[in-house]
């Protein structure tokens, strides 16, 4: 029996990792439950379902509330919680929380020796060589199903023979449109993602495609791969989640419905598979895939985010902490959709002017997330 640890358990991701655990309970035994602390409600019932050893909970009034109903349960109170939570013993830590905040808890994960089912892709894209010189080999495996695509692919053939990643995009819900036809666009549109249902920022991320750059940076650390070797490709089906294509000529798909649980299932037993983690592909109806390229013009974030990892250093992280700003200032109604991206490559061009060769520490990496949001801030207050 698997012990998991599940970090963002109230989100989208730990909903879903918590659907398989339960479809499965012979199989895993949840031992911690994280959550920030505002769904204070789905916690408790999480909890009271599960019997973790301990809940931790980031907001210390939401802790209080959850622990008044938890008898029994220890709880966790802080901003540290989740951290501490991470280097617990377990089998795997799913993280699954939201941006930045996931950073430190993916580096106590890694510390503790424990398989790591990453879907807080961000704590690898600002972390960087942080992150990776601290796994040991396999000890992270992706839960985003692009990355675990990859994973599944990579399989079917040696490192020395890709030839490049190929990267799915489902284009959003403005695959099609011009730049000029974006500025109109509200965020309860930009909330309509035609496949998946997802968090706000993570939906937000998908229309604007920052979150396909931030998957192309997240490729790159977890496989190895450089950064010109990898392109995107809209698919708006979202069956074919990623392709490996190798030297030969052949290029291997991985293909499923969209639905998450496959891939969280993989996180969480890899290299195993769990028998009837999701329904397949349905072979007796017909079904037409297409493949697209990419408007860079319209949708120029995957492009920046190639640049940012090329720079390296703290780029990335600029480039996420700017964004994570650009969005709460977009669904405040502060600045148009294509502002967000606007806003981010300023924020980046002006960081790769002032930059300075300094070795990558969690300090940096955080002074930089704080310094980019404020730089963010600062441009839409002038500027919108």
């Amino acid at each position: 029996m698997r012990q998991v640890v599940i970090l963002g358990s109230t989100g989208s991701i730990g909903t879903q990792a918590i659907d398989v655990i339960t479809a499965r309970p012979e199989l895993f035994q949840v031992t911690g439950l994280a959550a920030g602390g505002s769904s204070v409600g789905l916690l408790v019932d999480q909890a009271r379902a599960l019997h973790p050893r301990v809940v931790a909970v980031s907001d210390p009034d939401a802790a209080d509330r959850v622990a008044a109903q938890l008898p029994g349960i220890e709880v966790w109170a802080g901003s540290d919680a989740a951290t501490r939570l991470a280097a617990m013993d377990a089998d795997v830590v799913l993280n699954g929380i939201t941006g930045a905040a996931g950073l430190e808890p993916t580096l106590a994960t890694l510390a503790a020796g424990t398989t790591l089912a990453l879907a807080n892709k961000e704590s690898l894209v600002i972390g960087g060589r942080l992150v990776t010189d601290a796994a040991a080999p396999g000890q992270i495996v992706a839960v985003d199903s692009e990355h675990s695509a990859f994973a599944q692919a990579l399989r079917c053939g040696r490192a020395e023979e890709v030839r490049r990643l190929i990267l799915t995009a489902s284009g959003g819900p403005f695959r099609g449109r011009t730049r000029d036809q974006l500025r109109d666009v509200t965020p309860d549109q930009a909330m309509a993602h035609p496949t998946w249902a997802m968090g706000r920022v993570i939906t937000i991320n998908s229309a604007t495609l920052v979150n396909k750059g931030l998957e192309l940076l997240e490729a790159g650390l977890l496989y190895g791969v450089d950064l010109a070797a990898i392109q995107v490709v809209v698919h708006p089906q979202s069956i074919v989640h990623s392709m490996v294509e190798f030297w030969d000529g052949s290029t291997i798909a991985q293909c499923s419905p969209p639905d998450m649980r496959l891939p969280i299932a993989l996180g969480l037993t890899w290299p195993d598979r769990l028998p009837d983690a999701a329904a397949p592909c349905d072979w007796t109806k017909a079904a037409s895939w297409t493949f697209e390229p990419l408007d860079d013009v319209a949708f120029p974030a995957v492009e920046l985010a190639r640049r940012c990892g090329q720079a390296g250093g703290l780029a990335p992280a600029v480039y996420n902490a700017a964004n994570e700003t650009c969005v709460d200032a977009f669904c405040a109604g502060r600045l148009d959709f294509p502002g967000i991206v606007d806003v981010i490559a300023d924020v980046v061009d002006t960081h790769l002017s002032l930059s300075e060769d300094r070795p990558l520490s969690v300090a940096g990496v955080l002074a930089a997330d704080a310094w980019a949001r404020a730089e963010a801030a600062h441009r839409i207050d002038q500027e919108y």
